[in-house]
């Protein structure tokens, strides 16, 4: 079981929810529940699961019902059907006081619009989750100040938010977060009332702190870009229902349907892609073979080109040509004595970054992983048929629909 399991969500805010639910689930649409009751689909039918560890984001223009999903999490909204747990633990199942007790020790919330409290310093700001848990005053201070230069504050600990710019006030909050070393850090839409230079550099920030913290993460957005950024999953919205859930590649190259390819199809595939997202196997891995041997073994594959890799990782690309030679040749040759040195590029490297090599090599280019190993490959071909998919593919089956007249839902 992922860490944490929303199932089948669906909320439906008004006087008859129940009633509501089960006309929705006859064909009624969103449009005649408000009509005949005055009630508002919020969410319908959502399943999300999220790793330990993990960024999941989730996306969608203002009400498409993501900021409803985030307040589950924490059950500042109850669910009218559907299941949301935690490591194990049934949130629905807990009583108030337990429910309080979690979301102190475990969760822990970044807002829009800071939350931060404009009679208090910033370091008191910060160490606010520490005094209600009834930290000592001396052990909170220490703590708080530690975050606050992690987040590049220091020096401004005695300042009151009113002093501080915008993003500055972002920072407060996200080391207040932190500084309750709560597993689940939920942000919704954290950054977006940021200008764009703040934006980034605070996405930046949580990068870099996530990096090395590896928190859990649900961080809402309506901006695909932050989404594709910073998440290592994404589920988008639409309208209170989930119409695609994947990885930021899985996304760009394989939108679901003409609602998510009318997000991506602007996007810049060179600067969010990595390589290793669209690299391919290795036509060809040589490695002790004698000359005879690898020569054999290019022979079966009908392949021009081998990498040769070793203990060390990869070494280089031999050509069939140079095998050829070196065995016509008087002296036997070991395979390391041809081996020729080839451009190659990091796994984790953008499109971007490694089009240069790749256009300049007469060899799909080798990419490399954080151990020196022999990832895969990348050619000007791949290249090429990344920038050129078709956005207007068939659509998916299988894909979970918008709610049948779905137009306005919980933001």
């Amino acid at each position: 079981m992922a860490f944490i399991e929303a199932a089948h969500l669906t909320k439906i805010f008004g006087p008859h929810p129940k009633q509501a639910l089960a006309r929705l689930r006859a064909g009624a649409t969103k449009e005649e529940l408000l009509a005949s009751g005055g009630d508002i689909v919020g969410l319908y039918d959502v399943s999300i699961s999220v790793e330990r560890g993990e960024t999941f984001v989730v996306m969608g223009l203002s009400g498409s019902g993501k900021s409803t999903l985030i307040r589950h999490l924490n059950r500042l909204v109850d669910p009218t059907d559907g299941t949301v747990t935690i490591d194990g633990v049934d949130l629905m199942s807990l009583s108030i006081r337990e429910l309080e007790h979690y979301r102190r020790e475990r969760l822990a919330m970044v807002f829009q619009r800071f939350g931060l409290l404009p009679h208090r310093t910033v370091a008191e700001n910060v160490a606010y989750p520490l005094e209600i848990r009834g930290t000592k005053r001396n052990e909170r201070r220490t703590r708080a100040l530690e975050w606050i230069e992690t987040v590049g504050l220091a020096g401004y600990e005695d300042r009151y938010p009113a002093e501080l710019s915008g993003g500055m006030q972002q920072r407060v909050g996200l080391a207040r977060a932190l500084c309750a070393d709560a597993e689940i850090l939920l942000m919704d839409e954290a950054f977006s009332a940021l200008d764009p230079l703040i934006r980034s550099q605070m996405q930046d920030l949580l990068m870099e702190l996530q990096a090395r913290l590896h928190k859990t993460i649900v961080f809402i957005t309506h901006d695909l870009d932050e989404a594709l950024r910073l998440g290592d999953r994404i589920a988008i919205l639409r309208d209170g229902a989930l119409v695609q859930l994947g990885t930021p590649a899985e996304i760009l190259l394989n939108p679901a349907d003409s609602y998510v390819r009318a997000f991506v199809k602007d996007v810049n595939r060179a600067r969010v892609l990595t390589v290793e997202t669209v690299m391919k196997p290795p036509p060809l891995r040589l490695t002790d073979e004698t000359l005879e041997e690898a020569l054999a073994a290019m022979q079966r594959e009908g392949a021009r080109i081998g990498y040769v890799v070793g203990a060390g990782g990869y070494r280089g690309v031999v050509t069939r040509d140079a095998l050829d030679a070196a065995i016509a040749g008087p002296h036997g040759s070991d395979i390391g004595d041809i081996v020729m040195d080839a451009p190659s590029i990091d796994a984790g490297a953008s499109l971007a970054e490694a089009l240069p090599a790749t256009l300049a090599s007469a060899y799909p280019v080798a990419v490399i992983d954080e151990a020196g190993g022999l990832a895969g490959v990348l050619s000007t071909e791949r290249v090429g048929e990344i920038f050129t998919l078709p956005m207007e593919n068939e659509e998916k089956p299988g894909v979970p629909a918008p709610v049948p007249g779905a137009n306005a839902a919980g933001k």
